[in-house]
Parts: C-alpha cells; structure tokens; sequence
C-alpha cells in the first residue's frame, strides 16, 4: 500500500512519524517542521487513516509492511521512528522485524502490552452521527453532545472533509476501524526484541504507560529509556508539545 507523507526538511536523517488510532498526518505538522531543520521528517497517513488508501484488511503486520514499503520507495536505508499509541504499536513491532531498517525509536504513550478495547464510546458516538443530515463540523460537534470530551470531538472533527460539494465524510474508514478494533490493543509477540536506541514517552495524568510495565518493556527493548512528561495524558505531543520536542530532540542528539 502506497502510503500518503507529507515530507518536511532536507536533513541527513530520516524521522518518520505515525499518528494514532482515528489521527493522521496533520496532527503532526507543528511538531513536524521543529524537527525539519535537523532532519527530513516523514508524516505518515496510515492504512484507512487520513489521505491513505482505504482497505477491508487492518493488522499491525499490514501496518508494518505499508512502513516497510515506503521506506523502500522513499530508498531510506534506516531512520528514526516516532510513533503514537497505535502508531507506537507499530514503530515497535517494525523495529522487532526489521532492526537494521529503524535506527532509533520513540514511543509516545503505549507499551508493548495487550489493552482490553476502550474506544467504544467513540466508535459508538461516530456510528450514531448521520452526516447526510449535517453541513458544517458545528453541527457534527453538537451531535456528539455531551457524550465525549470536547478535546476528543475537536480531535475527531478535524477528519471531516467534503467528499463532495455537499456531502461530508470521515477521513478514517470507520467501517473496517469499528469492525477491527479489538486489533489495536493486541500486544506484541512474546518473544519481541529489539536492541538499538529506544524512547518510551508517557503522560504523567495518563494510565497507558504503568510503573510495573517497565520490566515488560525493557525485556523487549533492553536500550529502553523512559521518561514521563507532567501535566500530560494520552495526548502527550499536543497537551505538552515543548516539553514532548525536548525529550524527543534531546534523546535523537544523542544518537
């Protein structure tokens, strides 16, 4: 699968990155052209994510191939890989997969774990809005109603787009996304190992990342560090983005 990048900057080295589940490559671009003047920075769309193709089949194998692909057609011999949550599910099982292709990698608020499936809520406030009857994204923000965090519905409706001159439509295939979503939260393979620079990164309001998952981690990624950003949850990069580029810029410096 071809993937859709928005490609920033001409440095030496390639930083890929790979938003999260119902994301996409915009939500990535103030970060993004910080990190151009060093690197070429790569924001990825992926599979049935923002301006990439749409497909009946979801699984972080699939997802890692699509990396894999482009890092082909892009001729990146390796790079570094930032990825959140189920972006972050992917840097790490790439980096397992294919060591010699991923320099480095940053994990922004997931662990290698197995997660029971907690997105029904929004699953369930995407499959009741009708956007047949709805002409602007304040119509669709009052939909929602009270049933999700205003952060959340803003996050949400920023994959709004004409489909055409009158009718809206999601950017993420919510479709094959509700019908897969048990996928997101499965955990690693047991015998995952990896043994090149790694970055985990986790919000200190946030329960992804726990104390007693760090043995976990490092028996995976022995080279793991772990720092924690305040004042943060879930959406670390957004909630925190200073404190998230210096413990990223800080970490990429050193290797």
């Amino acid at each position: 699968m071809q993937l859709f990048s928005n490609i920033l900057g001409e440095g030496p080295e390639d930083l890929i990155i790979m938003h999260g589940l119902f994301g996409m490559s915009d939500n990535w671009q103030s970060l993004g052209r910080k990190w151009s003047e060093h690197f070429r920075v790569h924001l990825l769309d992926m599979r049935n994510h923002g301006r990439s193709p749409h497909s009946e089949e979801f699984s972080y194998d699939l997802m890692s191939d699509d990396l894999l692909e482009y890092l082909d057609q892009h001729q990146i011999e390796e790079a570094h890989i930032i990825g959140h949550s189920m972006g972050g599910k992917v840097a790490m099982l790439f980096a397992v997969l294919h060591p010699d292709r991923c320099r480095s990698m940053i994990i922004a608020d997931i662990a290698p774990k197995a997660y029971p499936p907690h997105h029904m809520d929004v699953i369930d406030a995407l499959e009741a809005l009708d956007l047949s009857k709805i002409s602007r994204r304040s119509e669709a923000n009052e939909q929602f109603g009270p049933s999700l965090e205003p952060g959340v519905r803003q996050f949400l409706l920023k994959n709004l787009y004409w489909e055409e001159k009158d009718r809206l439509n999601w950017r993420f295939n919510l479709k094959v996304l509700a019908r897969e979503i048990k996928k997101v939260g499965e955990s690693l393979p047991p015998n995952a190992y990896y043994d090149r620079p790694a970055l985990f990164l986790r919000g200190g309001d946030s329960w992804y990342i726990k104390d007693e998952d760090i043995d976990e981690i490092q028996s995976h990624y022995p080279q793991a560090e772990l720092v924690t950003i305040p004042n943060a949850g879930h959406w670390l990069h957004a909630q925190e983005p200073e404190l998230f580029f210096e413990a990223v810029s800080d970490f990429l410096g050193g290797q």
